[in-house]
């Protein structure tokens, strides 16, 4: 770590620890981007577990930092309500008029009918055919890596094997499936001069041509037999096939989000990890049989979504806290995760973990995430093709992280690597 960084760390401590808790708004997105998050939750776990932020750009939420108290949150849907319309599962609220539903965005009954018309996509049998796929891409893709050269992982690696993947789920075409990576982009990130999109107007004419493209897309396979891809399963079900074409959107957003950030981040973010934690590179060389346990280990160093919100539907008493109806409550994944009285030695990257699978990446009940195996097995799949070709992946600068309190991704990150 440059030694800028470790400053701003040290800086980030002592401004976290000095200001009043009430004070304290641990979603901002600058926080992210700086990777400067950690003492924020760090201090509320310890002094305010469940903690009011009274005003931000964001509106007033609570932050639920603590592993027990977000399962209580996370499995308590009765109470807590995912509901786009109540702002959905994000910290930042939609405005009204652009509120999408989608099957992540919705409670029970209608979100268990359309989460189980896309499931059989990530089925055991389905992912036994795709294994071999995603091995000869990810071979291919290793195999053009230029050696002892720097180059940018995120962008030859991670964005291509993902969208590669995402192309395969939705049978996309694959020579345009650098779209799929710039919608879910635009889709997650908030407009800014000088950012992806610098209006919320702009922001919304990309994702109607993305509704566009994928109404296309829809209307060939409705007239097919069904086949295997998302689409053709989206439109051949009961459940799904007279969705509005905002809800259609909200599902496309969801599974191209839920299937390029959360294992193009999590690709980045294990190269990283070996880099700071060295001793662990040398474990994982020596047996390689330790990637079972290293790749759940490495979402949940990783935490590819820093949070999921939810909305209390009634009164509810938390962590000595009265949430009040109405409310806007924040499960910190990200803390959950780093929690030391839930996870022994939290900070470290152990890739030998006796429980590496005790994180919250994933969410728990209702809305757990449907793809969580498939990311496993996209993981495992890259770090044997890794092993087998080169002997180190040495990072040679600082990464660029994304501005964002949701998606907790990497832009860039400059590599080397040597056989």
């Amino acid at each position: 770590m440059a030694d800028g960084a470790v400053t701003l760390r040290d800086e980030a401590r002592a401004k976290a620890y000095t200001m009043p808790l009430e004070d304290m708004h641990p979603g901002d997105p600058e926080l992210f981007r700086t990777d400067t998050h950690w003492p924020y939750f760090e201090r509320l776990r310890r002094e305010a577990p469940v903690h009011y932020c009274k005003a931000s750009e964001f509106g007033a939420y609570w932050s639920v930092t603590r592993y027990q108290d977000i399962m209580t949150v996370d499995t308590n849907h009765q109470v807590f309500s995912s509901d786009a319309a109540l702002g959905g599962i994000t910290i930042r609220d939609a405005r009204p008029d652009l509120r999408r539903p989608s099957f992540i965005a919705m409670d029970p009954p209608k979100h268990d009918v359309q989460r189980k018309a896309v499931s059989p996509i990530v089925s055991p049998a389905n992912l036994q055919t795709m294994e071999p796929i995603i091995r000869e891409r990810a071979a291919k893709i290793l195999d053009a890596l230029p050696i002892g050269e720097t180059f940018d992982w995120v962008d030859r690696v991670s964005i291509e094997l993902t969208t590669q993947m995402l192309a395969t789920l939705f049978d996309f075409p694959f020579e345009e499936r650098r779209k799929l990576t710039h919608w879910s982009d635009v889709a997650t990130s908030q407009p800014m001069p000088g950012g992806l999109t610098e209006t919320e107007e702009q922001r919304q004419a990309e994702l109607m041509e993305c509704l566009a493209y994928f109404t296309r897309l829809w209307n060939e396979r409705v007239n097919e037999p069904p086949r295997g891809d998302l689409i053709s399963m989206m439109a051949h079900n009961e459940a799904t096939r007279d969705m509005t074409p905002d809800e259609y959107l909200g599902n496309i957003i969801l599974l191209i989000v839920g299937g390029n950030d959360t294992t193009r981040n999590s690709m980045t973010g294990g190269v990283l990890a070996l880099n700071q934690f060295p001793a662990e590179y040398d474990k994982l060389r020596a047996d390689q049989s330790l990637l079972t346990s290293m790749v759940p280990e490495i979402i949940r160093w990783q935490t590819p979504l820093a949070h999921m919100r939810r909305t209390a539907v009634e009164d509810f008493e938390l962590g000595g806290q009265t949430i009040a109806k109405g409310d806007k409550v924040v499960m910190w994944y990200v803390s959950g995760n780093r929690d030391e009285t839930a996870i022994e030695n939290p900070e470290a990257f152990v890739i030998d973990r006796e429980r590496p699978r005790q994180h919250l990446s994933f969410g728990f009940g209702i809305h757990r995430c449907v793809g969580n195996r498939l990311a496993e097995l996209q993981l495992k799949i890259v770090w044997e093709e890794i092993l087998k070709r080169f002997s180190n992946i040495e990072v040679m600068g600082d990464p660029v992280r994304v501005r964002s309190s949701f998606v907790k991704g990497y832009e860039t990150l400059p590599v080397r690597i040597s056989r």
